[in-house]
């Protein structure tokens, strides 16, 4: 067993222990969530069973997501669920393995793959895709991102400002969803690009500088929700099975600034602006 793999084995030993998921407070739980930067991937099996996936999301009211994963099966899983207190939106990933997260703009089989998965009806976006700098140039990222607007379905991007800007020029009607607001992006700049491009949306996973020590909220995030507060959706990134053995905490976190912002704000970048996006309401429960 590698390193990696005993990491990951002595952690998974730890949650079935009961030792590495903290106590949520009722306090904590009030304000219902839409996670909107969701992986279920299964290399090759995923370290949660749906079962326990789904105890994770009532225990932390998520009642709903954007689901992508790789491979796709993860995603697939998911969205067959049909869960009465989840709200699962299916997004395309062009991805079949951890290698095409590098080489998937250059590989003509993904758009077969992405073609391919739209098939099945239900997919509202494609992504998470990660591309950087001029790399977002070459002809399969134009390929894809025209093939999303046609279809009118959203982009989940990973990228640097370069690229971003790049998926833009190539279609300027897309609607993107800039995966970790560029995760260190001057929040001056991002405040300029959501000016810039009124179909971008920014989601917060791994975002710096949204809180300062004794996680209270930075005063120049704090303006910037005030002054943008529909262009914003929170999300936990599962990349790894740590990020779900850690899931409590990242909820827990994203309540502790929001409950710092006024309440019709903290509703829309809770669920609010995803509902309005994909066009739905999170269940009830």
């Amino acid at each position: 067993m590698g390193k990696y793999a005993l990491k990951w084995s002595v952690l998974a030993a730890a949650l079935v222990a009961g030792l590495a998921i903290p106590e949520v407070s009722a306090a904590q739980t009030v304000l219902k969530i839409f996670d909107a930067h969701l992986h279920y991937n299964q290399e090759p099996n995923p370290l949660f069973s749906l079962e326990k996936v789904q105890e994770t999301f009532r225990r932390n009211r998520v009642a709903g997501i954007i689901a992508n994963s790789r491979p796709n099966k993860g995603t697939h899983q998911l969205a067959e669920v049909k869960s009465a207190d989840l709200w699962v939106v299916p997004f395309i990933r062009p991805y079949r393995t951890r290698d095409d997260v590098w080489n998937w703009s250059t590989d003509p089989a993904i758009y077969d793959l992405i073609e391919n998965e739209y098939k099945r009806g239900y997919y509202v976006g494609v992504g998470e895709f990660h591309i950087q700098g001029k790399a977002a140039e070459a002809p399969l990222v134009k390929k894809t991102v025209d093939f999303a607007v046609a279809r009118d379905l959203y982009i989940l991007a990973h990228c640097d400002e370069q690229a971003l800007l790049i998926l833009f020029a190539h279609n300027p009607k897309a609607k993107i969803i800039w995966a970790h607001t560029g995760f260190s992006t001057p929040v001056t700049r991002v405040r300029e690009l959501l000016d810039t491009y009124p179909a971008l949306t920014a989601e917060l996973s791994y975002r710096g500088g949204i809180t300062e020590q004794g996680g209270v909220l930075a005063n120049e995030w704090r303006e910037t929700f005030a002054k943008y507060p529909t262009r914003f959706l929170i999300g936990s990134d599962t990349w790894i099975p740590e990020r779900w053995i850690s899931y409590d905490s990242i909820m827990a976190t994203y309540r502790g600034w929001l409950g710092q912002l006024p309440p019709d704000q903290a509703r829309l970048i809770a669920h609010g602006n995803a509902e309005r996006l994909f066009n739905g309401r999170m269940p009830m429960n």
